[in-house]
């Protein structure tokens, strides 16, 4: 496949991901009002929280009668896997100053599998670009959709836009568990899995999560090859 080829399929890409995943932010603005928050409040952790799972952690505190010391920490614990997706992402852009604080923003699980998963880096670029910022516009949008016509739609799930955005997340995922070399993420997904199952009845909201990638964390490590560059994806201008 040619790289321009490369880079429109992970645009069409980053933009299925992006429909999905925007339009589940109807669920969050509708809860969000119903937990308690007003207009400009649901709208704000979107813009500035940006972090689906941690928003939905912080409205369920809210709204089961939570203090806000609570809410804010659940919010936090679920947030920090995003700050493991730095090293994933950042050389793969290469960007400084204003550029590489905008990165950080949109770097969510959205833009970092899709980024990840192309083969060149001018894909990867597009894909995260495109789905960091098509995220963005959408789930905001669709936020304040959620928010004004909340009463009006209803629960949220009668449209299964709770299953959207995992369906699309795991049609990303989903070669990588097929292929003929997949056995071992097979077992990671199996056993991140189990962990997190485990682990729910027993701590707070987010821990599960952060569990599970403790999982796939200590499994690289274990696992890793002698020679980094093997398992990596192929990038613009690497020596044969």
């Amino acid at each position: 496949m040619a790289r321009d080829d490369e880079t429109r399929a992970a645009v069409r890409q980053a933009v299925s991901v992006s429909v999905a995943t925007g339009l589940y932010g109807v669920s969050f603005g509708a809860l969000a009002v119903a937990a308690g928050l007003n207009l400009p409040q649901t709208a704000a952790l979107s813009i500035l929280m940006f972090s689906g799972g941690s928003q939905f952690a912080f409205i369920g505190v809210v709204g089961a009668g939570g203090a806000a010391g609570a809410a804010i920490a659940t919010a936090g614990l679920l947030g920090v896997r995003n700050g493991l997706y730095g090293p994933q992402v950042a050389p793969l852009l290469g960007v400084h100053g204003w550029r590489r604080l905008l990165a950080a923003h949109l770097t969510i699980d959205e833009s970092t599998a899709v980024g990840t998963a192309q083969r060149t880096r001018s894909a990867a670029r597009a894909g995260f670009w495109w789905t960091g910022v098509g995220v963005f516009v959408l789930w905001n949008a669709f936020t304040l959709a959620g928010a004004v016509l909340g009463d009006a739609l209803g629960d949220p799930r009668k449209y299964g836009l709770d299953a959207a955005a995992a369906a699309a997340f795991l049609a990303l995922v989903w070669p990588r568990l097929t292929g003929p070399s997949a056995h071992l993420a097979r077992l990671v997904a199996a056993g991140a899995v189990l962990v997190a199952l485990a682990a729910t009845p027993f701590v707070p909201a987010g821990v599960p999560v952060l569990l599970a990638a403790a999982v796939a964390i200590v499994v690289g490590v274990v696992a890793a090859p002698p020679d980094p560059t093997d398992a990596a994806p192929e990038r613009e201008g690497a020596t044969p």
